[in-house]
């Protein structure tokens, strides 16, 4: 998949085809529109999607959501686009659980009828990557691994040491490689690769993988792979659908932060605030003085706030504009990196320690040894801006960051059912703050709730 994605801004435009795999009777992709997915809860990689597709990447999580939500959220972006490419997270079978396929790509791939490319790790071994593939391909029969990417191939002769074997063992057809090229490679640094949003991804970068899978995959094949999926299972009427069916008017206006620092979002998120009312407000924490002036809540998402922590803090005017909000009972809302910058301060990982917003006794500071992974399970201690007292959601957690103090079980937002019943989170007034993100899609009503919540502060 990774490779495939990269050709989508090319095919979208046309141009001279140099692609050497074509073959006369198959679909030609040029032309194609392309709608990217993201499988798991990962923000970065749909980042890199948006630049290469132009239009937004959607995360399909099958833990995360309700499976009948996954279809719903998949049948809605995919239909305005000819084709769908869905890049899968960790490894095909890695999911919640050791021992089940719950939140797996597998899971994902066999829930939307869509075959898998399998992307090998060529770039150490020769014909026993053939080994590899058949492990993957008789794992679970009843998913559909179609083809095969090698990754990492050194030269024409490793290629045929690769190659031939796969195809004998497994009956797999190769569509094709990517070689070693140190050019290709991102930098990353302690979430994973840097969000594009920073301005670190060149187009050259683009231009040069879309030249090499021109030359070196079948593309055309792969889009007659596509066009062979089975069809999703159709989404009912029954009550279970996050979207609403019919426009619904304007009632609030939301400020969300989004900028460098602040940019981790679930597009459908996002997406479900509009549809249910809401108009979205974008904001800088960094560069703005003030809120947006009609604003009647605050939306603070996760990001990298540790890697612009002292600009943050010299924005005094913003950080006044936010704590004025807050006492005027305007609902605000972090999640992780909205955490922090709601707290009393921040420190980096060269231990200097800056000011915030203060409205939350949380005090953070980043670790180089202790990272907070994985899917939570949470119940709300009392009703806030999402959910009401007692309901339970899931969600996902992910830093580097540590506070000094946790909080207790008065002053904190949840209580992680499946980790003891540990507090989470901060609550002060009209602010509440977690680490933990949750996707608006992962219950019924989440996103109606946050725009009820914001409806008497807002100037419609």
């Amino acid at each position: 998949y990774d490779s495939d994605r990269r050709y989508c801004r090319r095919s979208q435009r046309g141009g001279k085809d140099h692609h050497r795999h074509r073959h006369h009777g198959r679909p030609d992709p040029r032309g194609y529109t392309v709608q990217p997915f993201k499988a798991g809860p990962d923000y970065i990689d749909p980042s890199y999607h948006q630049v290469a597709c132009g239009v937004p990447s959607r995360n399909l999580d099958t833990w995360l959501l309700p499976h009948t939500t996954v279809l719903e959220l998949y049948a809605k972006a995919s239909s305005k686009r000819r084709i769908s490419v869905i890049e899968g997270v960790m490894g095909l079978f890695d999911g919640h659980s050791s021992l089940t396929e719950e939140g797996s790509t597998a899971q994902l791939a066999k829930l939307l009828g869509a075959p898998v490319i399998l992307v090998a790790d060529a770039s150490k071994v020769a014909r026993s990557v053939a080994a590899e593939v058949l492990g993957y391909q008789q794992f679970d029969p009843d998913l559909n691994v179609a083809g095969v990417i090698l990754n990492g191939v050194g030269s024409p002769a490793h290629l045929e040491f690769c190659k031939p074997q796969v195809e004998a063992t497994t009956g797999l057809p190769v569509l094709g490689y990517l070689p070693r090229r140190p050019d290709f490679e991102q930098p990353e640094r302690h979430l994973g690769l840097i969000p594009t949003v920073e301005g670190t991804v060149a187009n050259q970068w683009y231009e040069a993988i879309i030249a090499q899978v021109e030359e070196t995959i079948d593309i055309g094949r792969i889009a007659e792979l596509a066009q062979l999926s089975a069809a999703p299972s159709p989404v009912d009427g029954d009550g279970t659908r996050v979207y609403p069916q019919e426009p619904q008017p304007r009632r609030a206006v939301i400020a969300v932060a989004q900028d460098k620092a602040f940019n981790f979002y679930y597009q459908d998120s996002l997406d479900l605030l509009e549809a249910w009312g809401a108009e979205i407000a974008p904001f800088s924490p960094l560069d703005d003085e003030s809120l947006p002036a009609r604003a009647g809540g605050v939306y603070l998402g996760g990001g990298f706030p540790e890697m612009f922590a002292a600009e943050l803090s010299a924005n005094r005017p913003m950080l006044e504009s936010i704590r004025q909000a807050a006492a005027r009972g305007i609902p605000v809302y972090g999640e992780c990196g909205g955490l922090m910058y709601l707290g009393r301060s921040l420190t980096g990982f060269d231990g200097r320690a800056h000011s915030m917003a203060g409205l939350l006794p949380a005090v953070s500071a980043m670790s180089q040894s202790r990272l907070s992974l994985g899917y939570r399970e949470v119940e709300a201690r009392a009703d806030g801006p999402l959910l009401s007292k007692g309901q339970q959601v899931r969600g996902h957690e992910f830093h580097w960051s540590t506070l000094e103090e946790p909080p207790d079980e008065g002053e904190s937002v949840y209580r992680v059912v499946n980790q003891g019943g540990r507090p989470d989170g901060f609550q002060s007034g009209s602010v509440w703050a977690t680490y933990v993100h949750v996707h608006l899609g992962s219950a019924q009503g989440l996103a109606s709730r946050f725009i009820d919540s914001c409806a008497a502060h807002s100037r419609i």
